[in-house]
């Protein structure tokens, strides 16, 4: 059955969500850091959606938005435009429903996101680095293929299924005081947000972004969107401007919007390789390092933080350049 794109996300539509994918993604684990606790004074729980799928939480809006699609529609296909994450997960989505994908990406994508778009059976279409490229990209295979957008973070039925890694959350640890992920075009921190101020409306609620992708630090405290076209950041997975309807949800519900600098991006992922013995990619570690350098300041308290994925050109590796 057809589920309609255009209705506002609830925590009942999210558990919905959870149910519907429960037997194409991960339950993903919990993990600490003693260290991380001694560093910020207070006590960090780390959902490894590193773990997950795909290597992402894209998972989970991935597949939420292609199977609540109808038979006849689904039938014609999805397509997206991605950085990577997103365009995995919505492939790997469609081969699971047995239906065609098209994936619109920047030519300068990490070519271990490229090649996992396309292992998963993607039709990729290249096109130039920027947001504005993407979408003009992305309408012109809409048309040609009727096929159905699967757009990375401005689509209701992606919110509602990236907002199910919170609900695991809140079901997994006891309740945090603070609740941390990063910002790019905002289809998590949309859904982490609904899910924590229905289940923990005292729980912080903090987005975290690159200073040098920082339009969702700037729309927030203006209370203007602002898109930033091509911003420069290690954080490719951050690289997109916050969405509409994401904003609208982000000015509801989220306490924050903090930045942190590209040298402690790459320090804190490389603490965590280090100490914790996981891989995570440089957009998962824009919260830790808000929390090591004291940007968001836990002292005394519980937090939780998405480590959103794990997916690294290891040729390319930021302390080797």
């Amino acid at each position: 059955m057809s589920v309609k794109p255009n209705h506002r996300p609830t925590i009942d539509s999210i558990r919905e969500a959870a149910g519907r994918i429960a037997p194409f993604v991960h339950r993903t684990p919990i993990m600490s850091c003693q260290t991380i606790n001694d560093l910020t004074g207070g006590k960090v729980f780390l959902k490894c959606e590193n773990l997950q799928k795909t290597g992402a939480f894209k998972a989970r809006g991935a597949h939420n938005a292609v199977y609540c699609l109808d038979e006849i529609t689904a039938a014609k296909g999805v397509a997206t435009h991605s950085s990577g994450n997103h365009g995995a997960a919505v492939a790997l989505a469609a081969r699971s429903r047995g239906i065609p994908v098209w994936v619109v990406m920047p030519d300068n994508a990490p070519a271990v996101k490229q090649k996992a778009v396309a292992h998963y059976g993607a039709h990729i279409v290249h096109c130039k680095p920027g947001l504005n490229n993407r979408e003009t990209a992305l309408a012109e295979v809409v048309a040609e293929q009727g096929a159905t957008l699967v757009h990375p973070f401005n689509d209701y039925r992606v919110i509602e299924g990236q907002g199910t890694a919170t609900l695991e959350i809140f079901e997994q640890i006891a309740t945090p005081d603070v609740l941390l992920a990063p910002v790019g075009g905002g289809g998590l921190i949309s859904g982490s947000s609904i899910v924590s101020r229905a289940l923990s409306p005292a729980t912080q609620v903090i987005a975290a972004e690159p200073a040098q992708a920082d339009d969702a630090w700037q729309s927030f405290r203006t209370g203007e969107r602002v898109v930033i076209d091509s911003p420069d950041t290690i954080a490719d997975g951050l690289r997109a401007s916050i969405g509409v309807i994401n904003f609208e949800l982000i000015l509801e519900n989220v306490d924050d919007v903090v930045r942190v600098e590209e040298v402690d991006i790459v320090k804190a992922m490389r603490f965590v390789w280090e100490r914790m013995k996981i891989i995570i990619e440089p957009s998962s570690a824009v919260p830790i390092a808000a929390l090591i350098e004291g940007i968001v300041d836990i002292k005394g308290k519980t937090a939780a933080v998405i480590l959103t994925g794990g997916n690294v050109d290891l040729d390319s590796l930021p302390w080797r350049s």
